[in-house]
């Protein structure tokens, strides 16, 4: 279940808005005095994926990815879980003041943790 070059560059475009909306949440609720509530990585891997049928739907041919493209990235995710929670628990806990989305500080914010997951997530694919 090999994905394209380009399969993984629409990905990477996905995973980067993703990331970047999340940031302009958390500075928004930062902003406004509160805490966001703890963020995993199994919600950024959903949230990735209903982008995905959202995208597929709406400019799915337009872009190259195909209706099955999410079925098969589903598939992909479920194995992938338990790589991606090992590698943000460890990317998370290497010399930082505590493992992300725990306070949602500067690095368990939803943008950060989203970041760790897709990073880990695309090591995933491209191994």
């Amino acid at each position: 279940m090999a994905l394209t070059g380009h399969q993984i560059g629409v990905l990477r475009s996905y995973m980067q808005d993703l990331v970047d909306q999340a940031a302009q949440e958390d500075e928004a609720v930062r902003s406004f005095g509160f805490r966001s509530d703890p963020y995993r990585p199994d919600q950024a891997i959903s949230d990735l994926l209903a982008i995905l049928d959202d995208r597929i739907e709406s400019e799915g041919l337009q872009v190259g990815l195909e209706e099955e493209f999410l079925h098969q990235m589903w598939t992909l995710c479920n194995d992938a879980q338990p790589f991606i929670k090992e590698q943000v628990w460890l990317q998370s806990n290497l010399g930082q003041a505590g493992p992300v989305g725990a306070a949602n500080g500067p690095d368990g914010s939803r943008a950060r943790v989203r970041e760790l997951t897709y990073r880990a997530l695309l090591a995933f694919l491209q191994r």
